[in-house]
């Protein structure tokens, strides 16, 4: 079985590839690591397929994935697990500003120290205040959220147990939360390694501010869809309930000052002229609307599975 598995997500970065697989290479033989290295083209629009193809021809340890077109880092990264078999799997960036000499010690994090993921985290930076403030307050935010203590969720190189990596799936913006997948599925042994950060050589970084604004937004969907996956007539019936309670207390009681009234001889309003009328009315549909879809996502999630987002156009270098 292979020792270290490197996934590597590649985005138009055709110049840097040389240099980063001949850097893990050079690391794994001195090391006396059987390896193999994954790269994974999301829909580059450079050469960085034709560079792949080339190094794959040149070492049967690099195996390539192509991606017909860009679907995105977690895409890229799920694709590379499910094709990884290293008993340690590890993630870098293409862009050559994760150290691949950091591997052997990650390695031995996860094989002599028992650890199921270990987090890089780059303390010292090589980025603009541009980038280096926002993502604070995001690890910040995010360590609040999940309750797991790593100071840089953003980093690109981590590692893993393999089979870490085969019971999570990821999707949409949700690398940034693979600890937190991981710890959700059962494997809560979570290290951080301080790890070096080189500064970036070639082209320039392919991710905007935008990418912390959907960081956020993706966080509050996984934690949602792992607390109410499996019952969602909690979440759903639950404030269906209330709202229908709510509508149904309000409608008792203008029938009430309605029956009171009458009998008092007192001046008393239509209900129908109230406009807590029409706040109970709308509470009750809401509430009945919201139980229904509780009902109905009970029923989908009994029987329904995430099929892959991606499609993948041609692969070099994988048996079966």
């Amino acid at each position: 079985m292979l020792q270290i598995s490197a996934v590597v997500p590649v985005f138009n970065e055709e110049e840097s590839l040389s240099e980063l697989t001949q850097w893990i290479s050079r690391v794994m033989h001195h090391h006396g690591f059987s390896y193999e290295i994954i790269l994974v083209n999301d829909g580059s629009t450079d050469g960085s397929w034709e560079k792949i193809a080339e190094l794959a021809e040149a070492n049967g340890n690099i195996k390539g994935i192509n991606f017909t077109r860009n679907y995105g880092k977690s895409a890229a990264l799920d694709a590379g697990f499910k094709k990884a078999q290293g008993k340690v799997v590890v993630t870098l960036d293409a862009d050559l500003q994760d150290s691949p000499d950091e591997i052997p010690a990650l390695y031995e994090m996860i094989e002599k120290e028992g650890f199921d993921v270990v987090s890089g985290w780059k303390k010292e930076r090589h980025d603009p205040i541009s980038k280096t403030i926002p993502s604070r307050f995001f690890n910040a935010v995010t360590r609040w959220i999940s309750g797991i203590k790593l100071h840089d969720f953003n980093c690109g190189l981590k590692a893993y147990k393999l089979k870490v990596v085969k019971n999570i799936q990821v999707y949409g913006e949700m690398h940034r939360y693979i600890p937190l997948l991981a710890k959700w599925n059962g494997f809560g042994k979570i290290g951080e390694k301080v790890v070096q950060h080189q500064a970036r050589k070639y082209g320039y970084s392919k991710f905007g501010i935008e990418r912390f604004l959907n960081g956020f937004l993706d966080l509050i969907s996984v934690s949602f869809v792992h607390r109410y996956k499996k019952k969602p007539m909690h979440f759903f019936g639950l404030l269906g309930t209330l709202s229908f309670i709510s509508g149904f207390l309000i409608t008792c009681w203008l029938i009430f000052q309605k029956i009171y009234g009458l009998k008092n001889g007192l001046p008393v309003r239509e209900i129908v002229d109230q406009p807590l009328f029409f706040l109970a009315l709308v509470a009750l549909i809401i509430g009945v609307q919201l139980f229904v879809t509780g009902f109905i996502a009970e029923l989908m999630t009994s029987n329904q599975s995430k099929e892959s987002e991606y499609k993948i156009d041609e692969e070099i270098n994988f048996e079966y």
